[in-house]
């Protein structure tokens, strides 16, 4: 089965006052379509530039990145940028919805940078999927935090993604709250027949995905199945 992620050799380094800084060395893994991954590790492992490096969001220094058979150490920032709308969808711990768009709008912008024709009913559909539908006119700032995550979740499956990333998306959440954004995005991966990769602090949100990855040091240092089926 061909994979949707190929990371081979994943090297990152940063040059700091005259001295290299690598955060990611040499790493190594593959994600089958569909499966459900979590990467963890304590802050500073490198965890979310690894994030960043597979969904395209920035480039390596050295190694492979392929995304649904397509290069992305290769590609220069638009055509990356390309890509990322056409099979990626992203949820991140801060939400990054648009202040000046509402709800509906914030979920309609992958659609239009697409440009897809009729993205109104797509939109509202999603909406609806997460208990917002009463709530499509309002702004980011009359929205809840819980409620703005539910808003960037639907904006993350609004282009029908292969592969959804998840930067800590409980991080900014309470317990109740985050129980209920989880169950959102493990249902909705289901449904689409997504993959989902996370980066989580979250001991018990990892496990409920099918494999764990560890980063320390910006090495890989275990890839292990969870036994989730």
């Amino acid at each position: 089965m061909t994979p949707i992620l190929h990371i081979q050799d994943l090297t990152k380094t940063y040059q700091s006052t005259g001295q290299t800084l690598t955060v990611l060395d040499h790493i190594n893994f593959s994600i089958t379509e569909g499966s459900t991954v979590a990467i963890v590790g304590p802050s500073g492992s490198g965890k979310t530039t690894l994030l960043g490096l597979c969904a395209g969001l920035d480039s390596s220094t050295s190694g492979l990145v392929e995304l649904n058979g397509i290069r992305l150490d290769t590609l220069n920032e638009d055509a990356r940028a390309q890509v990322r709308n056409q099979y990626v969808g992203f949820i991140f711990q801060n939400f990054q919805l648009l202040p000046t768009l509402t709800a509906l709008e914030n979920v309609m912008v992958p659609l239009e940078l697409r440009g897809e024709k009729h993205i109104k009913p797509r939109a509202l559909e999603l909406l609806d999927k997460v208990g917002l539908s009463d709530r499509s006119h309002h702004y980011p700032a009359q929205l809840s935090g819980g409620e703005q995550q539910r808003v960037s979740l639907a904006r993350a499956f609004s282009n029908r993604p292969k592969i959804l990333f998840a930067d800590e998306p409980t991080g900014n959440l309470d317990t109740e709250t985050s129980e209920k954004v989880v169950k959102l995005i493990f249902d909705l991966n289901r449904e689409a027949g997504t993959t989902l990769v996370l980066v989580t602090h979250d001991v018990d949100l990892a496990a409920k995905t099918q494999r764990i990855l560890k980063v320390k040091g910006g090495k890989l240092i275990s890839d292990e199945p969870t036994g989730v089926a």
